[in-house]
């Protein structure tokens, strides 16, 4: 019997260059002439620019260029995903602590940073906004000039966008239990192991870029529009990132470096400290006001909720975050009245982009603390009432979208079941659970080419970015399943837009369905090419005849792919290529610009232990319990899983950014800004999958990745208040906060300070 791959766990494609140091990443690629490149900053957020003196950097041994936006076209080029809105150098002011005002490139990494440090700036610090609050006020500095924004009704406020989503009517609905509280969300950066990396070189009459970058046509698209290029003459190399989890999926720094290139006339190189890297990309905050209704029974009756986004400086995919991540903000509920308001507030700071979750974990956390807040209210257990709420598959949750396409309670049930939801807890303890849920992608285009060699070898070509997920490995799982080649005869080509076939962006945990479908069409071509080549040398009708897992089976025999393909091609040789294409097409008149293909549903439950003398958390057991239709490469969804997990606990526990009055970043990089490392990790971690094979993927699959760290917060969250009797409604839940919040355990504890 040939051998199955899908479902299996074989070694990682690409994984012995991973944890060998071999791979090449952006910053280990050297090209010939090469200059190393600087970026000059100010010392503070928001700055009126008098002035630049490029004459002392100048002067320095082995500098060869010192770029202003005085050296650039005018008007000034702008760039953005969403809106072009940023400048390549900042013009006239900055507007955020580490945005660039020149750039040096030398002919070493000494001699730039020695010329940046050398650039003089006279400008004049100028009042600047922070916060959500401070940004509102009628009298706060506008952080975008209205000109930016022509015929937009909110252009003269921070305001960037409104999103309102709802169904029913909240204000005529009737609730026995009201629960109303205010959560904060911290800003957060993605710290990615390997840093930001760009470069550019001119290659004849274009440009070739090398980028650490998740969507390299994208890329492509935004450099040949600010550099007035055909798309042909615009060469991205993308090598496989270390890391990016949202925050390399949209261009930063490669404008300005290709217009340094192209200046310069050779090679230019910037890689980011991860200082810089802090200061080029975030996790938007967020404040979020929730009205929860609920029938005596528990059942939900409305939800009302208000989330504000702090984006940032320049929108980026914020906007996007904002709009997508509150969409299905009332969660996997059947809820028959709703009404969401999320806003992209502009403010002073790093411009957030998207991240792990995209908006869903900053929403998840206020929404499913105030459930929880409304079961204690009713003295119903937590558990049960999410169950009592939960959609069920089919349902239309939200009623003009995608139903419900998971038996979601198997998840609740089985995490429940793991974290002993019904036993008894010892002193300081309490258990949390939560349920999050995420819209898949709602637009693709995906196209592969696989070519089947003459020796039976397999070569895939696919644009998607391999950043850790293990893409690659999934599409020679495909094509081994289809094709009967082994994996170690298949080779996967990425991150060139000259050699491999477009694909439209690597995010939404989309990979999986969408490139897995196209490179799935793409091997069934050639199994269709195989049985037309089948028939021809066996005089059999096509249809008599199927290929199955690298054997072709005819009416009275068996034969083994290689048996077809030499005779087949014969003397001359050759090959099989085989095209993929998988379309999502756009829903102009849907909120999100269609529905979203899947969902991706998790369940998390913890069992904390809170030291009442320090405000301590210990994660004790914490489990997380995923819907993703089919697994294809279990121990890789298993490992995606616990990999969410332990990032949520970062920004539950202890991440954040710290800002002085002058809005500069005060705990950039590893010392002052904590993230989880072994010593924080829970003492039992469990992750389980739901496997029901009802995905729109290859084999039943959905996208997944994102759904373990969707409702870490609250879950967290609620087994802290479940240990103390005391809620805490401001993350990170710091040893100071919670220490602090149980000295003021005075404060009623059922259903909180504001609520009614």
């Amino acid at each position: 019997m040939s051998t199955r791959f899908i479902g299996t766990s074989p070694n990682r494609v690409g994984g012995f260059g991973r944890v060998t140091g071999l791979q090449e990443y952006v910053a280990d690629i050297r090209v010939p002439d090469v200059l190393e490149a600087k970026l000059v900053t100010l010392d503070c957020a928001r700055a009126r620019i008098i002035s630049i003196d490029t004459s002392a950097a100048e002067k320095v041994t082995g500098v060869r260029l010192v770029m202003t936006a005085a050296d650039l076209p005018q008007p000034m080029p702008r760039f953005g995903p969403q809106l072009e809105d940023r400048p390549v150098l900042a013009v006239g002011e900055t507007k955020y602590h580490g945005e660039p005002v020149a750039i040096v490139a030398a002919e070493t990494k000494d001699a730039a940073e020695e010329a940046a440090r050398l650039v003089r700036v006279e400008f004049d610090e100028l009042p600047a906004v922070f916060t959500v609050a401070a940004a509102l006020d009628p009298k706060a500095p506008l952080v975008q000039d209205p000109s930016l924004r022509p015929k937009d009704p909110l252009a003269s406020t921070n305001v960037l966008r409104e999103h309102h989503v709802g169904w029913g009517d909240v204000d005529a609905a009737h609730a026995d239990c009201i629960v109303e509280n205010t959560y904060s969300f911290p800003m957060v950066t993605h710290f990615a192991i390997e840093p930001h990396a760009f470069m550019a070189a001119p290659e004849g009459d274009g440009i070739a870029i090398w980028s650490s970058i998740q969507h390299p046509n994208w890329l492509q698209k935004i450099m040949a529009k600010l550099l007035k290029l055909p798309l042909a003459k615009v060469r991205i190399y993308a090598p496989d990132p270390g890391g990016g989890f949202g925050g390399k999926q949209h261009t930063k720094y490669e404008p300005v470096v290709a217009f340094a290139a192209l200046k310069a006339g050779r090679p230019v190189r910037l890689i980011l400290t991860l200082d810089e890297t802090f200061q080029a990309v975030r996790r938007a905050a967020c404040e979020i006001r929730v009205r929860t209704g609920f029938s005596a029974d528990g059942k939900l009756a409305f939800q009302d909720i208000k989330a504000d986004y702090l984006i940032g400086a320049y929108c980026d995919i914020a906007d996007r975050v904002v709009g997508k991540g509150s969409y299905p903000a009332a969660g996997p509920y059947n809820v028959p009245a709703v009404r969401i308001l999320a806003r992209s507030i502009l403010s002073h700071t790093t411009p957030s982009t998207a991240f792990r979750g995209f908006g869903n974990p900053q929403v998840n956390w206020a929404v499913e603390s105030n459930i929880d807040e409304g079961a204690r209210a009713l003295g119903i257990d937590r558990l049960e009432i999410r169950l009592r709420n939960l959609a069920h598959k089919g349902d239309a949750f939200i009623p003009f979208d995608t139903p419900a396409d998971g038996d979601w309670d198997q998840a609740v049930r089985r995490a429940a079941e793991l974290i002993g939801w019904e036993k008894p807890l010892g002193p300081g303890r309490g258990r949390g659970i939560a349920v999050g849920i995420k819209s898949g992608p709602t637009t693709g285009l995906s196209y592969s080419t696989v070519r089947l060699l003459s020796d039976g070898s397999v070569i895939i070509f696919a644009g998607t970015s391999d950043m850790g997920q293990g893409v690659r490995t999934i599409l020679a799982q495909i094509a081994a399943e289809e094709l009967g080649t082994p994996l170690d005869a298949i080779t996967v080509v990425m991150g060139d837009t000259a050699i491999v076939p477009y694909d439209q962006q690597t995010s939404a945990s989309r990979s999986t369905v969408l490139m897995g479908n196209s490179v799935l069409m793409a091997c069934r071509s050639i199994q269709s090419q195989l049985r037309a080549m089948a028939a021809r040398l066996h005089g059999v009708a096509e249809s008599d005849i199927t290929v199955e897992r690298g054997a072709i089976k005819l009416p009275d025999r068996e034969l083994t792919i290689l048996e077809v393909l030499k005779p087949g091609l014969g003397s001359l040789g050759g090959e099989l290529t085989g095209n993929g294409e998988s379309r999502k097409e756009a829903e102009p008149d849907h909120p999100l610009g269609g529905a979203p293909a899947f969902f991706e549903f998790n369940c998390t439950a913890v069992e904390a232990e809170v030291d009442q003398g320090t405000g301590d958390v210990t994660i004790v057991r914490h489990v997380t319990v995923s819907d993703v239709g089919k697994a294809l490469n279990p121990l890789q969804v298993r490992t995606q899983d616990e990999g969410a997990a332990i990032q949520g606990l970062g920004h539950t526990l202890m991440e954040h950014y710290i800002f002085d009055e002058s809005g500069r970043i005060r705990n950039l990089g590893a010392i002052d800004y904590r993230i989880p490392t072994s010593m924080d990790l829970p003492l039992e971690l469990r992750s389980e999958t739901i496997e029901n094979g009802d995905g729109p993927g290859p084999y039943g699959s959905k996208g997944m990745s994102e759904g373990a760290l969707l409702c870490v917060a609250a879950a967290v969250g609620a087994a802290v208040r479940d240990a103390t009797g005391v809620p805490i409604r401001d993350l990170p839940l710091t040893p100071e906060r919670v220490w602090r919040a149980l000295q003021e355990r005075a404060e009623p504890a059922a259903i909180g300070r504001n609520a009614r």
